[in-house]
């Protein structure tokens, strides 16, 4: 019996002596579990200064000013204002550089070319409304029938399509008399297209004196049909000089070297053509209705043909030389 107490007694010992044992040796593992996750997850404040004086970035050390949003893809102007300053390829903020252009002045002639392409399609459109006009303006010109009175009244009673060929000739030589002061250094302005303008007008107002000139003079003297007659030459000249003038005015404005020479050489002979072919039908139509003989008739051309002329020029380059 004292065997079996003092067995009990033995086992009691044992066990309290081993759950003691377990128990230090389970406190020991946690604590130790413990503090190595402590120093495996301790934060350290980094060391200022890592990087020496000369390291590749270029960053300020203060960057309180600088806003960045990653999500909205948003730059401050002072973080932009940075990144280009200190590009390491581009000196945006490189002192002492100044870029200078000068402006770019083009001279071209695209302008010139469309207004050209612009007479081009108006000729066709008068040729392609009026062809009955058209046909009988040559016609006359050329003598090629023998009714020419018949066809004169029909031209005469075509006002409309008289008037938009007189139009064309007005610009047509407007645009000729712009490249012969150009060609002979008479242009005293460096604006082509206003002196195109005042040659426009110039012969406008030429020929719109000669017309009431002539009107008033055949109504004073009693000679309408004479006065009617020689302005309906006259003006049928004009019209065709206006057609006449249109290949040499594309060779002129896009040639040069000697076909522009050959060119305006040309034209010389063809208005030069032209003309006495004009005195020559004037002379005939009025001596048929007029006493007149050739000196009075020299007499007339000198006075309202050729006088008007140099008086319009000598005007003219005094009022550029007053402007300029």
């Amino acid at each position: 019996m004292s065997r079996f107490f003092t067995s009990i007694i033995f086992l009691l010992l044992f066990n309290e002596g081993l759950f003691a044992q377990d128990r230090q040796d389970t406190i020991h593992t946690i604590t130790d579990t413990i503090r190595h996750v402590l120093d495996t997850n301790t934060f350290k404040q980094p060391e200022k200064n890592i990087f020496s004086a000369d390291s590749i970035s270029k960053r300020p050390e203060q960057r309180g000013s600088w806003h960045i949003s990653i999500g909205s893809h948003f730059f401050t102007k002072e973080f932009n204002k940075e990144i280009l300053e200190r590009h390491p390829y581009f000196g945006f903020n490189t002192p002492g550089i100044t870029v200078i252009t000068n402006q770019k002045k083009f001279n071209g002639k695209d302008f010139l070319f469309y207004m050209l392409i612009a007479f081009l399609l108006a000729f066709a459109l008068l040729k392609k409304l009026f062809p009955k006009y058209f046909s009988d303006l040559f016609r006359l010109f050329f003598r090629t029938t023998l009714k020419q009175r018949q066809i004169k009244e029909q031209l005469m009673q075509s006002p409309l399509p008289s008037l938009l060929f007189n139009g064309f000739f007005v610009f047509s030589s407007a645009l000729y008399i712009d490249f012969l002061l150009q060609y002979f250094n008479l242009n005293n302005i460096d604006d082509f297209w206003k002196m195109f303008l005042y040659c426009g007008l110039a012969v406008s107002i030429v020929y719109l004196i000669k017309f009431i000139g002539l009107k008033l003079t055949g109504w004073i003297f009693g000679a309408t049909e004479a006065a009617d007659s020689y302005l309906f030459i006259v003006f049928v000249v004009n019209k065709i000089l206006g057609i006449y003038l249109l290949p040499f005015l594309v060779l002129l404005a896009f040639t040069q070297g000697s076909l522009y020479q050959v060119s305006m050489t040309l034209s010389w002979c063809g208005i030069g053509a032209l003309y006495l072919y004009r005195l020559i039908l004037s002379y005939s139509a009025l001596r048929n209705q007029v006493k007149l003989n050739l000196f009075h008739f020299f007499l007339y051309l000198c006075a309202f043909e050729v006088a008007p002329l140099f008086l319009i020029y000598k005007a003219l380059l005094f009022f550029f030389n007053r402007t300029t």
